[in-house]
This record gives C-alpha cells, sequence and structure tokens, in this order.
C-alpha cells in the first residue's frame, strides 16, 4: 500500500464539544469529510484514529454504521494511536488529517502528496509555512519516520500532535512545504468554536445541493459574493491547541529538570 490516510478524529473537544458528530445538512460533521475525502486519487485506504475512551463510543457506533474502518488506541497519546493503526497496514507513506476540516479538498490532498512524491521528502505538508485557508491542511510522511518519532519522541506535544518530532527537525528529516501562489491563510475553515461552525453550515446550505463535490473556488467564489461569511469567524488564533501543548512542553521539562536535582 502507497498511501494510507488517518482521519484523527475526536468527541471531547474542549471549545466545542461533540463537533465532529455535529449535522451538516442532517449528516454528521465527520461523514462529509469522509465523503470528500473518498475523492481522493491517491489516498489507498482511509481509516477514522479515534480513541478507546468511554467519550468516542458514540462517534464509534456512528462510522460503524457508516461502514466506515475505525481504529480506537490511546486517547492522549496521539502518536501512539497513530503508529499503531498504521502499523497494521505498514504503508509506504502516512497521510495525517483532522476531523474538523469539513471544507477538505480532495484536489489539495492529491496535490501535496504528488509534491511529496516528486521531491522524494520524507514530510511535506500545505500547513507550516502556510499559504492555503485554515482548514485545508494535509500532512504526509514516510511510515517510518512516523515509527522512528513513536520510538524516540518524548515531549508532550510532540506525542499529542504526532508530526512535530518530524517537521521540527529539518537537520534529521527531507522536509518540504508546499505553497500557492496566493496567500488565503487569513480565512479559516476549520471547525473548533461555534462561530466555526456556523460559517461552514453557511457554505454547505450554499453549495452542496446543486454540487456535493464543491471545490475550493466554489468556496472561494461564495466568499467573494457573500464578503460577511469571511468575518464570521475572525480574530481566534490558528494552531491553538498545538500552543497550548507548548507550553505544557515547558512545564514537563522544568520538572524533569528539577528531578534531576
Amino acid at each position: 500500500m502507497k498511501f494510507l490516510a488517518l482521519l484523527q478524529a475526536r468527541t471531547s473537544s474542549t471549545r466545542l464539544p461533540g463537533k465532529v458528530l455535529k449535522p451538516l445538512l442532517g449528516t454528521p460533521m465527520i461523514l462529509r469529510q469522509l465523503e470528500r475525502l473518498k475523492r481522493s486519487r491517491l489516498i489507498d485506504r482511509l481509516e477514522v484514529v479515534t480513541s478507546t475512551d468511554a467519550s468516542d463510543d458514540a462517534l464509534a457506533s456512528v462510522l460503524a454504521q457508516a461502514d466506515v474502518s475505525v481504529y480506537r488506541g490511546s486517547l492522549g497519546d496521539v502518536l501512539d494511536r497513530f503508529y499503531q493503526a498504521a502499523r497494521r497496514h505498514r504503508p509506504e507513506h502516512v497521510v495525517r488529517l483532522t476531523a474538523d476540516c469539513p471544507l477538505t479538498d480532495p484536489t489539495v490532498i492529491d496535490a501535496v502528496l504528488d509534491f511529496y512524491l516528486q521531491g522524494n521528502f520524507d514530510y511535506a505538508s500545505n500547513a507550516i509555512e502556510a499559504t492555503f485557508p485554515d482548514g485545508l491542511d494535509v500532512e504526509v510522511f514516510r511510515f517510518d519516520c512516523l515509527e522512528q518519532a513513536w520510538r524516540e519522541a518524548t515531549l508532550p506535544s510532540h506525542r499529542e500532535h504526532v508530526t512535530p518530532f518530524i517537521n521540527q527537525q529539518p537537520a534529521s528529516f527531507r522536509i518540504g512545504h508546499y505553497r500557492q501562489a496566493q496567500d488565503l491563510s487569513a480565512l479559516r475553515w476549520t471547525v473548533d468554536e461555534p462561530r466555526d461552525f456556523l460559517l461552514v453550515e453557511r457554505v454547505y446550505q450554499a453549495l452542496y445541493p446543486a454540487n456535493p463535490a464543491f471545490s475550493t473556488a466554489d468556496v472561494l467564489g461564495l466568499i467573494d459574493r457573500e464578503p460577511e461569511l469571511a468575518t464570521l469567524n475572525t480574530g481566534i488564533a490558528r494552531n491553538a491547541g498545538l500552543a497550548k501543548s507548548q507550553t505544557a512542553d515547558q512545564q514537563w521539562l522544568a520538572a524533569k529538570g528539577n528531578d534531576h536535582e
């Protein structure tokens, strides 16, 4: 298997609990996202990776009823969850996606994967040096790199966010940054807050009935026609979860240092 895509999901989100199951036009948000992801031409297998925590039982049930492949692992050690899910298949490459991105675009995913292959990178993403709207994020990396991260990573942020052990070490891994000419990174299409969901809901109501496979260009066209949409969720920090985890890293390192005194 060349590309295994793992969609990271949980229902215990602190800012918008249960967001992955919130209905978009009557269907849980995660199923809407999976519908879009299945249009990728390069992904060979797609699985949802959630936790064994009781809080994710309802999510696992919804996915099972929809005949979606699910792996359940650690709630807090997401790196271990990814590795254990991937090692069952031992793909050449792993694609990391998160289930708070119902406007995900399969053509963007495929473009990042093509770029990754052509550049012979260990890791590539369009999210670190961001030019795409927040919510179109794609990460792809070699399974061997995931295995190394799983063995060696110790920082809390590295265990929770899966890839920082790789993408923060450009001297050790070949890192590729996929960019587009127009910088649209100020646009926020991910779902972390109620205001984010309101925007996504408006987009689906406007575009999905006539074209379930609507594209990024279609969303941009809608925003051009209705510019107030882009103001619904302004002022929310990008990657706030990672920043919070990096603060935890400092506390962990300080505690470890005290242990050696």
